[in-house]
């Protein structure tokens, strides 16, 4: 049987697997450093103002081109819960569990994404769930739950009773991303990346909308700093511009299931921050969590015998 991939050119694939990672890389990235934002800006504020950011920057994305078909109204149903479990549910449950838990343990939990990806593939794509993936969803489990359990994972952190909420909330923000690459996989093949990615922010911002601007009347803008208010322009063009746009394009032509490998980039660039940009500590049980989390990425994601 050929594979969906051989049916492009070698620097396609490339590209494309280049687009995927980086585009992980940068979610992880802005996961760790969202540690940051939350302590200044109230959650739905937040996320309020990186839709509103990401807006005025895509703002000539919207428009259709002429090569394009018109949106369907089935693809109109999946940008909206592209939108609401990509961009909203994830955001809002990413932020407030990083904020209850810390960046290193959110690198962790976030290495069942590939585990999760397979399951909702499976489910929605008819692609194949072999035991070995079910061997890595299981490794995925185990290093969530030890790091959601450890002393050390918890008591470091201001406020440990609520660590384990937090972390909850992250396994949350896992399957909202997850069924983001399962419904990207649907809607790449039909509309452009960025017009792809400006629809989904708009969506994004009309859900967030009510909730921001209620945070905002009583928020006082005038202790925010200059180094905050570039961080927010970065996690804005980061989150919403820059990795929507990476990702779908490099999801044209890869399938899901395959992907799903690449999000290894996110836990792996959000533990890297919360290490070594704030200071969190990396203990043995940590590291225990984290060998295991990731073993369930190897299992989960190492490639087949090619069927002949």
């Amino acid at each position: 049987m050929t594979s969906p991939t051989e049916n492009f050119p070698t620097s396609t694939l490339r590209w494309s697997y280049t687009c995927l990672a980086a585009s992980m890389a940068l979610v992880g990235s802005y996961v760790g450093l969202s540690k940051l934002l939350v302590a200044v800006f109230p959650i739905f504020l937040l996320a309020w103002l990186r839709f509103g950011i990401a807006a005025v920057a895509m703002a000539g994305w919207v428009r259709r081109p002429a090569s394009e078909a018109p949106i369907s109204r089935h693809d109109r149903v999946l940008l909206f819960f592209e939108s609401f479990l990509g961009n909203f549910l994830f955001s809002i449950c990413m932020l407030y569990g990083v904020a209850m838990s810390t960046a290193l343990a959110a690198g962790v939990i976030m290495a069942a994404l590939p585990g999760v990806v397979a399951i909702l593939s499976r489910l929605f794509l008819g692609e194949r769930l072999t035991g070995r993936v079910l061997a890595g969803i299981a490794c995925a489990v185990a290093g969530i739950a030890l790091v959601s359990w450890s002393r050390h994972g918890v008591a470091d952190v201001p406020g440990a009773a609520s660590a384990l909420p937090g972390n909850l909330l992250l396994v949350g923000a896992v399957v909202c991303e997850a069924s983001y690459v399962v419904i990207g996989k649907r809607l790449s093949g039909r509309i452009g990346p960025r017009r792809i990615s400006a629809l989904v922010n708009l969506w994004g911002l009309a859900l967030v909308t009510p909730f921001g601007l209620w945070q905002a009347l009583s928020f006082d803008f005038t202790t925010v700093t200059q180094p905050t208010w570039v961080l927010l322009l970065f996690y804005a063009l980061a989150a919403s511009v820059v990795t929507v746009w990476l990702w779908m394009t490099g999801l044209r032509h890869v399938p899901a299931a395959r992907a799903g490998v690449f999000t290894v980039m996110l836990p792996v660039s959000a533990a890297a921050v919360g290490v070594l940009l704030l200071g969190e500590s990396f203990s043995a049980a940590q590291a225990q969590a984290f060998a295991l989390a990731m073993l369930g990425v190897v299992l989960a994601t190492w490639p087949e015998s090619p069927a002949r």
